[in-house]
């Protein structure tokens, strides 16, 4: 509403309603820079112009408004689901607005009578069949397909491609697919596989292992020693799905989405867990883009409006924070979703552990995004600063040895460029030939082996190589390298303090007579902590399972309640001793005869 003396907001005011509607806040250009809902839209734009108590994000869109347009709605409800619309139209300036706004996909199991096909989907779900999900990410269902082909080789070709063929594809060659489209495989026998994959994908896998263990069993009575191998490697291989891809939860009927909020630094984080029926699916990221001094409370209020409505949602979320208007959003997401919607913010048991999980996830992710954009980039070069180095460092690696009074020696080699931890190129060696205890020996194997391997292109060679250790250990890095003639390297030793407390670690470079000590708040030295501390973190995770496995056998005799036939039973239905250790609490929970309580008892005795 303008003037010849520009925007008159009392004028505004006296023409509005006390009904509810959407306002839409515009500038000079005439672009909207603001959509809100309210439920008397004179009340809440009374807000705006005749009060002064307003933070600084507020203050600054309201010196820009030229023109408020309204729109009249019949409910609060219905002004909710317009504002989502406009919002994700018009993307107005100092809205929360979400990057990512696809669809979720899911896995589809066609419905024809003949040979059904299993494939990713994204988009509307018209076609008739069933459709498993929806999951967090593209990737996450790939990843199941990639693994679901595996174990049972359904086609997941087109149909045109499918009625085409007169000869198996590249798929048959590599053992994922039968070839149904030649006739390789009868019907009931592919008919068979389906029921399993929807089995598995609504749920039911136990149910699948069982029906399994019960063939590998027959066929190994039946002297068939190929065909049961064949069905234990398949059983494995479906544990390892169930690791990788679901977290069980105590029932089967449950589907959530559980949504933590975390905010620091400037940055908000939201997280995303999907459990259907029980499992958890796998979580999703957002760094929603938020105007200056937006609360955790907002931009999780506006996250679930903007990202639920108008798509599938659970008939439950779980919100880390509780917000204003959240009946109101219920009944918005209800009435888009034709069905009840509750949010939860206060929960116990189970959910309360999803919400712990979410927010842990939520921090996680921040931290590292907060490290990667800002912090890396300054510590690396305060580091050439304090090193006197010639050229900022690209690229550091870090070693470390971990063992338990010389037994399971572990060497780690970790590695960091500007970017932060470059997790890809971690590697692990377990040492082998040595006295026990012998640190130095150790150490000099682990970079032997390491640099031997980028002398042959395995991966760049470091600008500095970061030693966990004295002159002592600094010498022995730099005779390997002088072996193997691995030049312009910069060799830094890393001690801790007499105390051993971080900020008084002493530096001991090679080729320098003294050694360094930086100041405990250097970011410099942060940076080798960092670095170190990864190293050592990497070398006790290895130590760890490499022990665990030479004593799995031993612990699992001495576990009260956990008798011979239970024993193999739980043997055969995780796939052998490793699968056991990789096993959670609810996955061990899951084996007939295993109780919750015998259950948390195995796991304490394999994880300490």
């Amino acid at each position: 509403m303008n003037t010849d003396d520009g925007f008159d907001p009392k004028a505004l005011l006296a023409t509005l309603p006390e009904s509810p509607g959407v306002y839409r806040m515009l500038d000079q250009a005439g672009k909207v820079i603001y959509v809100g809902k309210a439920r008397k839209l004179k009340h809440r734009l009374s807000s705006y112009f005749t009060r002064t108590a307003h933070n600084a994000k507020t203050k600054a869109m309201i010196a820009q408004v030229h023109d408020v347009q309204i729109t009249l709605t019949h409910t609060e409800a219905e002004a909710l689901l317009l504002e989502n619309h406009l919002i994700k139209e018009l993307r107005p300036r100092y809205n929360v607005l979400l990057r990512d706004d696809k669809s979720y996909p899911y896995i589809y199991l066609s419905k024809q009578k003949h040979f059904p096909q299993l494939a990713f989907h994204r988009g509307s779900r018209r076609q008739a069949g069933r459709y498993f999900g929806p999951f967090p990410s593209a990737g996450a269902v790939r990843e199941t397909l990639n693994h679901l082909k595996k174990i049972f080789p359904l086609r997941q070709c087109r149909d045109t491609f499918f009625n085409n063929r007169s000869r198996p594809c590249l798929q048959y060659q590599i053992k994922r697919c039968t070839a149904p489209c030649v006739g390789y495989i009868a019907e009931p026998a592919y008919a068979v596989d389906v029921r399993h994959v929807e089995m598995f994908l609504d749920g039911h896998s136990n149910q699948v292992i069982d029906e399994l263990v019960q063939r590998m069993e027959g066929a190994a009575e039946a002297l068939e020693y190929e065909e049961a191998a064949r069905l234990r490697d398949r059983i494995s291989a479906l544990r390892r799905i169930q690791e990788r891809q679901y977290v069980a939860g105590a029932r089967g009927d449950i589907d959530v989405d559980v949504i933590a909020c975390v905010g620091r630094a400037g940055l908000i984080c939201i997280q995303v867990f999907m459990i259907r029926d029980g499992r958890n699916l796998g979580n999703q990221t957002f760094f929603p883009q938020i105007p200056e001094g937006t609360s955790e409370a907002e931009a999780l209020y506006a996250f679930v409006a903007r990202h639920y409505l108008g798509r599938a949602i659970p008939a439950q979320l779980l919100v880390s924070h509780d917000f204003e208007d959240r009946a109101l959003l219920e009944e918005a997401l209800a009435r888009d979703a034709k069905h009840r919607v509750r949010i939860h913010w206060r929960v116990r048991g189970e959910r309360r552990r999803w919400l712990q999980m979410a927010a842990s996830n939520a921090g996680h992710a921040l931290a590292a995004q907060i490290a990667t954009r800002a912090g890396m980039e300054r510590r690396f070069e305060e580091l050439q600063l304090a090193l006197d180095l010639d050229g900022m460092p690209e690229r550091i690696e870090c070693f470390d040895i971990s063992h338990t009074q010389g037994e399971a020696t572990v060497a780690s080699c970790v590695v960091f460029n500007r970017a932060g931890p470059l997790k890809s190129d971690y590697r692990r060696f377990n040492i082998a030939g040595i006295e026990r205890g012998d640190d130095y020996a150790a150490l000099r194997q682990a970079l032997e082996r390491r640099y031997t391997r980028l002398k042959r292109g395995e991966a760049p060679i470091p600008d500095i190589l970061l030693i966990d250790g004295g002159r002592g250990q600094l010498k022995q890095a730099r005779e390997v390298l002088q072996e193997l003639q691995v030049e312009a390297v910069e060799l830094i030793g890393i001690a801790k303090g007499p105390r051993r407390r971080p900020g008084e670690e002493t530096l001991f470079i090679a080729g320098r007579p003294t050694a360094l000590q930086l100041a405990p708040d250097s970011p410099a030295l942060h940076l080798l902590q960092q670095v170190r501390d990864e190293a050592h973190r990497f070398a006790i995770t290895g130590h760890r399972a490499q022990r665990g496995r030479k004593r799995t056998t031993s612990v699992l005799e001495e576990i009260q309640g956990l008798g011979p036939k239970r024993r193999q039973t739980l043997l055969k239905q995780l796939g052998g001793l490793r699968g056991v250790q990789r096993a959670g609490v609810e996955d061990l929970a899951r084996v007939a005869g295993i109780s919750r309580s015998l259950a948390e008892r195995i796991y304490q005795s394999l994880h300490g």
